[in-house]
Order: C-alpha cells, then sequence, then structure tokens
C-alpha cells in the first residue's frame, strides 16, 4: 500500500505500556471458549463479553517495555489506516445524510479491559459496541504469517477495515438490531449463527467499500494488494478453519461464513465501493 505522507488519526489509544491485570470477577473457562470462537475471526464480542464478565475489574501496570523500530511502524501504519477509514466513511455517510462518528482504537499488548470486559491477546482483533472502540495488539499482524498463512500490509488493513465495519453497522443501527434478533433465538442456535455470519459478511464488504474509495482518494492500492487481502478473508473462513482444527466441517456451527462467501463479499466491496449493494440481511442464507 502506498501510504507515505497520510495523516494519522487521533483516535488511537496507545495502552502496550500498560499491563491490564484483572482485580474482580474475569472470564471462566466456557467463557473463553465461546469468546474465543467468536473474536478469533474477527467478530463483534460486546454481547459475549457482557454477559460473561459482569463485576469485573481492572488496573494498570506500567511494564516499561521498549519498542522496536517494526512496532513502531506497525503503530504509524494502524494509525493511518485508521485515518483511511475516517475520511472514507465521513464521505459515504454524508451521501446518505448521515453524521460518522469515528470509532477509537486501543492498541495493546499480552491484556486489555474494555467495556465488553476483559480480553487477552489470544482473542484477535475485536470491535467491543458498548464503548465504540477497535481493539488489536500488533502481535497478531505479525502472527498471521506462520498461524493462517495471511501476510501484507494490506491484509493487515483488511483486518482493521473489518473491525471498523462493524463500527459503521453500529453506526447504521444494524448491529443492535441483529444483536436483538440472536438474543430472541438464543446464543449458539441455527438462526443465531446464520445472523452472525450476516454480520460477518456485510463486515468484509464494509472493508472492500473502504479500499475502493480510499484507492480512489488516495491511489493507495499496489500491485498484488487485492490478492493480499482475498488470500486473508479465505484463511479465516468457518470452513478452512474448522477443517486446519479437526479436519472436518460443522456448517451448522458457521458463525462468519465459509472462506467463498467472505472472500465474495470482500471482492464485491472492492470492486463496486457502493455501500448500497451490502445487503447480506435480505437475501436467503443460501445465496449468499
Amino acid at each position: 500500500m502506498r501510504l507515505e505522507g497520510r495523516r494519522e488519526s487521533t483516535n488511537v489509544e496507545d495502552r502496550r505500556g500498560k499491563k491490564t491485570v484483572a482485580t474482580a470477577g474475569g472470564i471462566g473457562i466456557g467463557g473463553i471458549i465461546i469468546y474465543l470462537i467468536i473474536s478469533l475471526m474477527g467478530g463483534d464480542a460486546s454481547a459475549v463479553m457482557e454477559q460473561i464478565n459482569q463485576g469485573s475489574t481492572t488496573e494498570y501496570v506500567e511494564d516499561g517495555k521498549d519498542y522496536s523500530q517494526v512496532d513502531m511502524e506497525l503503530m504509524t501504519f494502524c494509525k493511518r489506516i485508521l485515518a483511511g477509514t475516517e475520511d472514507v466513511w465521513d464521505r459515504e455517510f454524508k451521501k446518505m445524510g448521515r453524521t460518522y462518528q469515528p470509532p477509537k482504537m486501543v492498541i495493546f499488548s499480552d491484556a486489555v479491559s474494555s467495556g465488553c470486559g476483559n480480553a487477552t491477546s489470544a482473542s484477535g482483533p475485536f470491535y467491543c459496541s458498548a464503548d465504540e472502540t477497535v481493539y488489536l495488539d500488533l502481535e497478531f499482524f505479525k502472527s498471521m504469517k506462520s498461524q493462517i498463512g495471511a501476510d501484507g500490509d494490506f491484509a493487515y488493513a483488511y483486518v482493521i477495515a473489518h473491525e471498523v465495519g462493524h463500527h459503521v453497522q453500529n453506526q447504521l443501527g444494524i448491529l443492535g438490531q441483529a444483536h436483538q434478533q440472536m438474543a430472541k433465538y438464543g446464543r449458539d442456535t441455527k438462526q443465531s449463527n446464520e445472523i452472525s455470519v450476516r454480520l460477518e459478511l456485510q463486515a468484509d464488504f464494509f472493508a472492500g467499500v473502504w479500499a475502493y474509495n480510499d484507492n480512489k482518494m488516495f491511489g493507495s492500492l499496489e500491485d498484488g494488494d487485492i490478492e493480499e487481502a482475498l488470500n486473508a478473508a479465505a484463511k479465516i473462513g468457518d470452513d478452512y478453519l474448522q477443517k486446519q482444527a479437526y479436519g472436518r466441517t460443522m456448517p451448522e456451527t458457521f458463525n462468519h461464513g465459509t472462506s467463498a462467501q467472505r472472500s465474495r463479499w470482500l471482492k464485491k466491496g472492492l470492486y463496486t465501493g457502493d455501500v448500497s449493494q451490502g445487503d447480506t440481511f435480505s437475501p436467503a442464507y443460501s445465496s449468499l
């Protein structure tokens, strides 16, 4: 990606110098398992965390860690990507006659306390709708290649843009409505999982919309960038991850979409840049 000279977002909080310590409450083993299933693949963790972290509190302890050149470059990268999402979605919301309120981003290490409860680095990046914040440990980017076989700056940007996509859903009222429907059906049901898939595919689409318009505004995409993002999307499909973990797939448990679905909706956003074409809730589930 071409990001030289781009502005950096001021909506980023660096908590890497602080270690989160749980002082009360916390996540039980069952909660951790449920949370990881949802958030490892880039979901909105708020609905689960609100239930399994009631009463937990945290304190921050300075760890005094020095950061490498790679860490500093990744921090700058995150700030520039977030700034790009702010610029694009501000313009897109104005087209809809709306006002975009950008999310915050918290960069942490090891563990963090969010408005949705406590989480560790193992949880992966997540968006918390309770405090409208994206949470990210930079180590996730470093492990993408070794753990899921996905790498490249645009693949990293896709991760951020997907989480911001959940914030866009929140701003548009889509996320809240979906969570209400999921609560009605009950968690871990077929209907609830299907709603979750629709949310995740739309967030992928919104990530593509951002990339299309960011490139139009700033000429940010280079040869190979789109392939990087599509490869990342394919590597975090429910079917791919389940095959890697269990040697088989369990479609009734899918809550993020298959590799083909995630790639398809990301590509649709990348090639159209049109928010109005991202309705993942009206089509029949089988046609997603």
